[in-house]
């Protein structure tokens, strides 16, 4: 693994499946929705989405998004519910969903990664940030 890596314990990280249409349709739907800019993105398959699971003792399968902060590591559908709670405008309020238990939730999620690239295909390889974005980019 790289050492240049800056991983601030702090901080607050998404990664996600990078050759994935819907996790790379998903990440821009997160930056639309951060003007703050609080958010960090690595793919899963980088290096520097590696080196934050090995910090954070964590093997995660690319099904599998992953958030984390403040050192917490949250996974799956319930990454997803807290990505919702630290959006703008009306998006907090889907964070009421963890309610619902997580093996249900979870259920869904997992039903849904499976079929995700039949659905929505993928690409090639992961993608590329515009230079305005880049600076979100681990």
């Amino acid at each position: 693994m790289s050492t240049d890596i800056k991983i601030d314990a702090a901080g607050t990280y998404v990664l996600f499946d990078g050759v994935c249409n819907v996790c790379n349709n998903w990440v821009k739907f997160i930056i639309k929705r951060d003007p703050k800019g609080i958010f960090k993105f690595a793919s899963l398959q980088s290096e520097e989405g590696q080196e934050i699971l090995l910090a954070h003792n964590q093997k995660i399968s690319l099904d599998s998004i992953v958030f984390v902060q403040n050192g917490k590591v949250y996974t799956e559908s319930t990454a997803i519910l807290q990505i919702f709670r630290k959006l703008t405008g009306m998006w907090k309020v889907l964070s009421v969903f963890q309610i619902i238990p997580k093996f249900i939730r979870d259920s869904f999620y997992h039903w849904f990664a499976k079929n995700r690239y039949r659905w929505f295909g993928q690409q090639e390889s992961c993608m590329i940030p515009t230079p305005e974005i880049r600076q979100r980019f681990l």
